[in-house]
């Protein structure tokens, strides 16, 4: 019988996993079906699994290796590496089969031949059973980078098979049920991409499971070292409707450390830092992230279901090509019950870094520093490494959560923590110094894109809830988000929208600077300046920083929740709070009662900070008109009297804001005892009120919230406050428009959410960590 034992990729599909594995079989796939969707994959050849099998067959080799596998205990960490260490020494040791360097040879030259250069491949080992939607075997066996001539190819087809049986794809396919004997290898052989940059994108998001945004991280130089965890990539967020229609697509952006690249050799790869002023830039254009984006979502709708893919950006010719494509295993596998993990207390954190896996783990720590001591993890450990790799998965299955030093959200202990259904917390920068073994600590990875380890076993509970068997109540049910960053995952709570997403959040603790020491910039002090430098890395200049990440986290949230309303309330710092922004002392007055001060609606029409409101303005718009988001809803705070409303109306619609244009809706804070006065002449200059219930207390029983000498006379069910509710409420209701409230009152007190359903308010806006709760309590489910 006639055995093919290499093909190029271009001759296979993706129903020849059998033949060349799930890698090389969907390199095939897409070069053949993609190209004219604009997917650019390298080309190259491929050998088969009759060639890998007629390999072992021949030589005897697969009668020996069944044999030292057979009864082998895969949690004997000294006995597995032992056992993985002989078979790959035979492997090494038997030669390549003659009609295997044939036609090798034939294939190389043929692509040598249609090569402009010298040629340089890389080669990847692709399993039979690998990518398939249950298991995921990424990074299980070798690549070989840079490969140049007859030999060093031969060689690394070799070392590919003799990786079948490295320790933690042994591990990996008992622990899956996957016969050993059944899986064969594919080396796949590909033209290499001088990657100027490169990284990997996920077509739904690897924590939250939303599906509608691809992620993308990113480095400089070839791709392992972000695999391995080795450097703290770049991370986009790009949005997947956007794309289609053709609008700016950007929702975020975050500048990694990418302390080193790996680059080519003359004898394959070298590794080098990343100089200080390439390292404050981002490493992909916000261009190419949009086209690199836009080939995930066309290799995503070709398979019908999300993807993992590796990219490359070519510093010859400045395209970005597809190295390899699989299944995304994680996410999508997830179901329609939803665990919500919260710390119930509050503790000073030891370390942070980045947050993997929405959970909590506790245990006691392990500090592992080499591979040699993997064997001291036992069952509940938490795993502590610089990094990992590949070679420590069969140790970290026994682990309650993983904290490494160095590493992104992609990096290989980021990978496995997610299939594990564990914590992990990484890029951490000093976790092997912090923590000591022994010591028992929780890690928390519920807390948003930051992760945490605190010190001791801190309380903590999960909430399981059933996506689809909310029970029907008399009101909607929205959300108060101040994150973008756990936008996505709140977005997966039963809801109806945000009822409050607070810019000034975004201000504080994305931004930092106050608007003013960026418009002013030139003119501050070479202090002032360094310090602002260190804040805007990737931005152009100081003003496009705060209109950018104003820009980014508004519409995160608002693409989160598409296509429900999202109600964005611009700006309420009060003076005190802006004073504590970098270089906010500067422009702040000293008020003796900020609450009751310069804020708000007051701030919006005051000439000195005009410029301010301008550039929060032209971010809001860049939502709306220009990616789309027109889901968004403007709500305008602290509206003192009838000539303040008029007055706001006027400045926006010279910023260019109108209500109606674009369908544009503003809504009233109704937070002071004037707007339920009044409420009827109030919404003559808006679509609706939301009720503001802590303004509106303090405001109406005559207390400073602030104080702890009055707080406990404040009271969101005062009779007093109750009647201005009530005024409210029916004025929205006798002129047709939106009322809602997002103040605390509904998420703290069962009864006040009662009463405001009662009276039939269209929604209320909670807190999430109340939402389930108080949902149940409307429908009569739970008691009070």
């Amino acid at each position: 019988m006639t055995i093919q034992r290499v093909v190029t990729l271009d001759a296979v599909r993706i129903g020849d996993v059998g033949t060349v594995g799930g890698k090389n079989a969907s390199l095939g796939e897409m070069i053949t079906k993609l190209a004219s969707a604009g997917v650019l994959v390298p080309g190259g050849f491929a050998t088969t699994a009759d060639a890998y099998r007629e390999f072992l067959s021949t030589s005897g080799l697969d009668a020996r290796i069944r044999l030292r596998l057979d009864d082998l205990d895969t949690n004997d960490v000294i006995g597995l590496a032992a056992a993985g260490r002989e078979i790959r020494r035979w492997v090494i040791e038997t030669p390549l089969s003659e009609g295997l360097v044939t036609d090798l040879t034939s294939a190389w030259e043929t692509m040598e031949a249609a090569t402009d250069g010298d040629l340089a491949v890389a080669v990847r080992s692709s399993a039979t059973a690998e990518d398939l939607p249950e298991a995921s075997f990424a990074g299980q066996q070798e690549t070989f980078l840079n490969v140049r001539g007859l030999d060093a190819l031969f060689e690394a087809v070799h070392r590919v098979f003799a990786s079948l049986y490295n320790d933690r794809a042994i591990s990996y396919r008992v622990h899956h049920g996957f016969e050993h004997h059944e899986v064969a290898l594919s080396a796949g052989i590909q033209k290499m991409v001088r990657s100027a940059s490169s990284g990997v994108a996920f077509t739904i998001d690897t924590e939250s499971g939303f599906s509608d945004a691809v992620f993308i991280t990113s480095i400089y130089g070839l791709g392992e070292l972000i695999v391995q965890g080795e450097v703290n990539p770049d991370e986009f967020y790009v949005y997947k409707p956007a794309i289609g229609a053709g609008r700016p697509a950007l929702l975020s952006k975050t500048i990694g450390a990418k302390q080193r690249e790996m680059l080519y050799a003359d004898d394959g790869v070298r590794t080098q830092e990343v100089d200080s002023a390439r390292r404050r830039r981002f490493s992909l254009s916000d261009e190419d992230v949009t086209a690199l984006a836009a080939q995930a979502v066309a290799i995503e709708q070709h398979y019908g279901q999300p993807m993992d893919i590796e990219w490359a950006k070519d510093a010859d010719d400045g395209l970005i090509y597809i190295v390899q494509a699989r299944p995304e295993t994680v996410q999508s596998r997830s179901g329609r019950v939803l665990e919500r993990f919260r710390i119930k207390a509050t503790v000073e954190a030891l370390v942070t870094g980045r947050s993997v896996g929405q959970r909590v783990g506790q245990g006691r720590v392990r500090v592992v520093r080499s591979p040699a001591e993997m064997h001291t993890v036992e069952e509940g450990d938490v795993l502590v490494a610089d990094m990992t790799d590949p070679d420590w998965e069969p140790i970290m299955k026994r682990a309650s959560a993983i904290v490494t030093n160095r590493g992104g959200r992609t990096c290989h202990a980021a990978i496995i923590a997610r299939e594990l259904e564990i914590p992990a917390v990484v890029g951490s920068g000093n976790a092997t110094d912090v923590l000591e073994s022994g010591t028992d600590v929780t890690v928390s990875c519920a807390e948003g894109d930051t992760g945490f380890v605190y010190p001791g076993l801190v309380d903590y509970d999960v909430q399981r809830i059933e996506l689809d068997s909310m029970p029907p109540i008399d009101t909607k049910i929205m959300m108060n988000v101040a994150s973008p960053d756990r936008a996505f995952s709140f977005a997966r709570l039963p809801n109806a929208g945000v009822g409050l997403a607070r810019v000034e959040f975004v201000i504080n603790n994305v931004i930092g600077i106050h608007p003013k020491a960026l418009i002013d910039y030139e003119d501050l002090p070479t202090e002032l300046r360094t310090e602002i430098d260190s804040r805007i890395a990737g931005y152009p200049d100081p003003q496009t920083f705060f209109v950018e990440k104003l820009r980014e986290g508004v519409a995160t949230i608002a693409a989160a929740f598409h296509p429900k309303p999202v109600i964005v309330r611009m700006s309420d710092f009060k003076s005190n709070e802006y004073a504590h922004l970098v270089g906010g002392d500067r422009y702040e007055p000293t008020e003796e009662n900020p609450m009751i001060g310069f804020r708000g609606a007051a701030r919006y029409t005051d000439p000195s900070f005009a410029e301010s409101f301008a550039l929060e303005c032209r971010a809001l718009r860049m939502v709306r008109e220009d990616m789309g988001l027109e889901n968004v809803k403007l709500m305008i705070p602290f509206v003192r009297t009838l000539d303040e409303a008029r007055g706001v109306i006027e400045v926006l619609e010279q910023h260019g804001i109108e209500r109606g244009v674009h369908g544009l809706e503003l809504i009233m804070m109704c937070e002071l005892p004037s707007n339920a006065v009044l409420a009827e002449q109030f919404l003559d200059y808006f679509d609706g009120f939301s009720i503001g219930s802590n303004d509106l207390t303090q405001l109406t029983l005559g207390l400073d919230r602030d104080s702890g000498l009055v707080a406990k006379a404040f009271n969101e069910r005062d009779p007093a406050v109750l009647a201005l509710m009530d005024m409210a409420i029916k004025a929205c209701q006798k002129s047709g428009k939106y009322i809602g409230i997002c103040g605390q009152g509904p998420s703290d007190h069962p009864g006040l959410a009662r009463w405001l359903m009662d009276r039939n308010i269209e929604s209320m806006s909670l807190n999430p960590d109340t939402v389930l709760e108080m949902w149940l309590f409307l429908a009569n489910e739970v008691p009070a």
